[in-house]
């Protein structure tokens, strides 16, 4: 008996298409069901021997016999294993756009051969199978392994599920079927494309002692500061002979030292906007927001730099800095997890300390400039003397849905209030750049590093 709640009348109640739960090959659960097939047959062969003996027909017995001899004959081996199927997913890096393949295999490790396997899985939203995700049927003989090859693209960053799986074997020409054996939900990681990004001008400030950018101070390094006088301490590699036989007293060159620098990237997923298309369609604020770090990420973390990330949102996840090629990949496998915050989250008052934020790095903050809140934050952290630079990643073919004249006026009124917020933070110091790939940011940090090498007024 069904219970219905009140104040509904009828419910159609539905059968899950893949069970919660797979049985065990142990289980009593784990039994092979009788077929439509099966039914059919003995329903009639019982109907022929119940019509022959209240008839006297003997007929009806002849034509009844293949019926019961085929039956039998097929059922005296029965199967007792379930199916076991798995899910292969590629081991190679996958980006937005990239082919993928994956597996699904089906093993019978029962003495008995399968006639069919029906195997039928679910794929993400943003993975397109050239052959649809429509049942697939294979063979598999006794003790052997049939594989199922799926192939197709992945059209957008993220963590996308493949399964669950289910795997249903028919046996015994068609009269058993088996219960369903189910393979969990694997996981294909899609990273994102790295858009295009290279800054030729130099960093504001160098953190480290070594490095490949060129510093403010003289030491060891490849970028000539000028000639001086030989002082003692000097190389003899470092003597300029030109100078010293024009002017007869001993001169060296003096270089600049190379340093590394640290870049924060701090990303403001506070407001999404826009819908995703894909690689091949729009981008939304998120899309364009991971697409952009990933790029400058790479662009520094190949210099030799330190890279780190800091999320600003309803969680505050941090990505500690580093350099080299296992940093970048720790840096995609960090922005997979990224998310936008949910509708009418308050964060916390985020109170970036040193840790997440030192003093001598390049802060980029990646920032669609939606939220008061975001423009708020990036007031606070050039107040507190960081270089920063402010990167608006609100797509330029972003359209928003309004309908009617009173919603026109409402989106021309908010894009003049978002320019106002953006025209504040300019007059403010704070250089506010649309992102736009590779060159994009030269100029904002040449300003940037000119305002760290000018001279400091000091108050008496």
């Amino acid at each position: 008996m069904t219970v219905m709640p009140r104040g509904v009348e009828s419910m159609t109640l539905l059968r899950p298409a893949v069970p919660p739960h797979a049985p065990a090959a142990g289980d009593p659960a784990a039994r092979w069901v009788p077929a439509r097939a099966l039914s059919r047959a003995v329903l009639l062969t019982g109907l022929l021997i119940i019509a022959a003996v209240f008839s006297g027909r003997v007929d009806l017995v002849v034509l009844a016999a293949p019926f019961a001899l085929g039956t039998a004959l097929a059922l005296r081996h029965r199967p007792t294993r379930l199916p076991e199927v798995s899910v292969g997913t590629p081991d190679h890096l996958l980006a937005e756009g990239g082919e993928f393949v994956t597996t699904l295999s089906v093993g019978n490790a029962d003495d008995v051969p399968y006639d069919l396997v029906v195997v039928r899985t679910t794929v993400g939203p943003w993975l397109r199978v050239r052959h649809s995700d429509r049942p697939y049927v294979a063979h598999a003989p006794r003790g052997a392994i049939a594989d199922v090859t799926l192939d197709g693209e992945a059209l957008r960053w993220g963590r996308h599920g493949i399964g669950p799986t289910v795997a249903r074997a028919v046996a015994c020409d068609g009269l058993l079927v088996s219960a369903p054996a189910v393979a969990r939900r694997r996981e294909l990681t899609v990273y994102p494309v790295t858009e295009p990004f290279e800054a030729d001008d130099a960093m504001p400030r160098a953190a480290g002692l070594v490095g490949a950018h060129r510093s403010r101070r003289p030491g060891e390094g490849g970028e000539l500061a000028g000639v001086r006088p030989f002082a003692p301490g000097d190389r003899l590699r470092r003597i300029d002979w030109r100078v010293t036989l024009r002017t007869r007293a001993l001169h060296v060159a003096a270089t600049l030292s190379d340093r590394d620098a640290e870049v924060v990237l701090l990303l403001d997923v506070l407001t999404e906007a826009g819908r995703s298309g894909g690689v091949h369609g729009a981008a939304s604020v998120l899309d364009t927001t991971v697409r952009a770090a990933a790029g400058i990420a790479e662009h520094y973390l190949h210099r030799g730099d330190r890279v780190s990330l800091v999320e600003y949102g309803f969680r505050l996840r941090r990505l500690r800095p580093a350099s080299g090629r296992r940093q970048y990949l720790t840096v995609l496998e960090w922005l997979l997890d990224v998310r936008p915050a949910p509708r009418g989250h308050v964060p916390a008052g985020y109170a970036f300390g040193r840790q997440l934020l030192p003093g001598n790095a390049l802060i980029i903050v990646l920032t669609p400039l939606i939220d008061q809140r975001s423009a708020a934050m990036v007031a606070r952290l050039a107040r507190s003397g960081h270089f920063l630079i402010a990167v608006d990643t609100l797509p330029r073919t972003l359209t928003l849905p309004v309908s009617g004249a009173w919603g026109q006026v409402a989106h021309r009124l908010w894009l003049l209030e978002r320019a106002n917020t953006i025209g504040q933070l300019r007059e403010h110091g704070i250089p506010v750049v649309t992102w736009g790939g590779a060159g994009s940011l030269d100029q904002v940090l040449r300003d940037v590093s000119r305002l760290a090498a000018a001279p400091k007024a000091l108050l008496r």
